[in-house]
Order: C-alpha cells, then sequence, then structure tokens
C-alpha cells in the first residue's frame, strides 16, 4: 500500500482515518476518511482514491485533492462548457491533463466535436480514475476520444495549427507542472491552434495564487486578441473561489450549441455571471 507514502497524507487522529492537505505550508485542510479505496506510486506522483464522509469519493496526487464525486463536476462543467459556448464550430479539442477524465466527458456531450485528444501524462491516473472514481469519470466510453499518454509540454512543440480548442487541465504549479503555467508554454499552445482557436486553462485561486492567476493573464494578452478571466465556486480548492482564464484569436460571443444538458452546475445563466469578476480581479483588467 506503500505505507511510507500513504502515512505522509493519512494521518490517525483519535482513532479517525484523516487526510491533510497541506497547501504551501501556510493552510491545512482535512477530510475524514471512511476508507482508503486505492494507493499506488506512479513514475510521476502518489495517487490516492480515498472515500470519505462529506465528499465521497476522491482522487487525491500527492497528497492534494483534485476531484470528488461531490463537487467534482463544478470545476469540470467551468472548464470544458465555457470555451464550448463561444467557439461555433469545434471539431478536434485537446485537453492537456485531466485525468479523472471528468472535463473529457463533459466535451463529448458535444456532437459536433469529432475528435477529442486527451493528453495525461500518467496513464494510472486515468485507469485509477476509470475504476475507482466513476462519478466523475463515468460515461467516457467514446469512439472520439484519443488517449494519449504523454508529456502535454513537449506534445504542444510537436503540434502546428492543428485544435479548434485546447483546455489546459493542469494540477496546481509545483515541480514539472510549474512549466504548464509559463509564458513558453501558452506560445506553444497559441502555435498549435487554428487560425480561429481558442484555449482556456484553470489559473488558480484569486486569493492563495494571485501571482499565478495574474501571470497567466498577462502571458496570455501578450498571445491572443482576447483574453477574459471568469470564476466558479469548488468547495474543496483552497479559498473555494477558483479562477479560469480563456484566450481567443477570433471568438467572443456566446453561442447555444447543440448538446446534451445533463449538468449538474453550468447553465446559460452561469456562463454570463461567471465573466463578472469581483472588483479585486477587475482593477488588473482596466
Amino acid at each position: 500500500m506503500n505505507e511510507e507514502k500513504v502515512s505522509q497524507y493519512i494521518k490517525n487522529i483519535d482513532g479517525e482515518l484523516w487526510l491533510v492537505e497541506d497547501d504551501r505550508d501556510n493552510l491545512k485542510v482535512s477530510y475524514r476518511i471512511k476508507e482508503i479505496i486505492f494507493t499506488a506510486q506512479s513514475p510521476f506522483q502518489h495517487i490516492m482514491v480515498l472515500d470519505t464522509y462529506d465528499f465521497g469519493r476522491m482522487l487525491v496526487l500527492d497528497g492534494v485533492v483534485q476531484s470528488t464525486e461531490k463537487d467534482g463536476y463544478i470545476y469540470n462543467e467551468m472548464i470544458a462548457h465555457v470555451p464550448l459556448h463561444i467557439h461555433p464550430h469545434p471539431k478536434k479539442v485537446l485537453i492537456i491533463g485531466g485525468g479523472d477524465c471528468g472535463a473529457a466527458r463533459e466535451v463529448i456531450k458535444y456532437k459536433h466535436v469529432e475528435e477529442l485528444y486527451f493528453c495525461e501524462i500518467d496513464e494510472l491516473v486515468v485507469r485509477a480514475s476509470k475504476e475507482h472514481l466513476t462519478g466523475v469519470s463515468a460515461g467516457l466510453d467514446d469512439q472520439r476520444v484519443h488517449y494519449l499518454f504523454a508529456d502535454g509540454i513537449q506534445y504542444m512543440k510537436e503540434h502546428k495549427n492543428e485544435f479548434d480548442i485546447i483546455i489546459v487541465d493542469s494540477s496546481d504549479p509545483v515541480g514539472p507542472a510549474t512549466e504548464l503555467f509559463e509564458f513558453d508554454f501558452y506560445k506553444n499552445v497559441f502555435e498549435a491552434l487554428k487560425d480561429d482557436g481558442l484555449m482556456v486553462c484553470q489559473s488558480e485561486s484569486p486569493f492563495f495564487y494571485r501571482e499565478t492567476m495574474d501571470n497567466t493573464y498577462h502571458s496570455l494578452n501578450r498571445l491572443f486578441g482576447h483574453v477574459k478571466q471568469y470564476t466558479a465556486v469548488v468547495p474543496t480548492y483552497p479559498g473555494g473561489l477558483w479562477s479560469f482564464t480563456l484566450a481567443s484569436k477570433k471568438y467572443q460571443a456566446f453561442i447555444q450549441p447543440d448538446y446534451e444538458k445533463t449538468t449538474k452546475y453550468f447553465n446559460e445563466e452561469i456562463l454570463h455571471t461567471s465573466f463578472a469578476l469581483p472588483e479585486f480581479m477587475a482593477n488588473d483588467k482596466k
């Protein structure tokens, strides 16, 4: 069970199991655990699927919560449906990261998407999610989905003028993932998009990762003609309020696409209001 790693993240407190997530050595968030469902060490990270009292099953990578059955749909719907409500005819979509399969499940709800390329560096995360986190990953058996177990950073360097939409569903900017938040990577994303392409990425907490969020906006603003940020509240993410940054070469207006309307969070009202930024975020864009 990788007991040494598990004991680093799971603590026995008064006879109860608790996941203790340490954020930046400044904030600790604890979740009471019913059961450790899965644990393994991949070549890239430590992976756990835990059953919790408040959030159901959750995916945890290197001790950090990535997605849960209780609130994971909020993040996945917002990173997937927003760009698909702006690009009028996306046929070829790429997701970088997103090993819990949740964003991919949302993208394939759009019939006009002909190909979805799913580039995740860690195959074991996908396998664990599909087997043990079905509340997030179920329903991804679709012939349009092409799995690419590869380094998304390198993959972007090798593809030009190919995709209509690129969704960068990355983990926090720690270790190798740091490069996914740098200008050179965004430049490669820009070049991998078609002339009317657009991209979206998660840009971290406006409270605890303000510098990362601002750097993302300003880096993309150097490349794309239209850049906007939007937000959603994801309870298991530090601070709750979470930011996304959308960058488009051409399209800005919202459209009404034909898709399977089985969302739990996203709707037309949320689409519009999510771009209404609190003043402390909006000030940087003026």
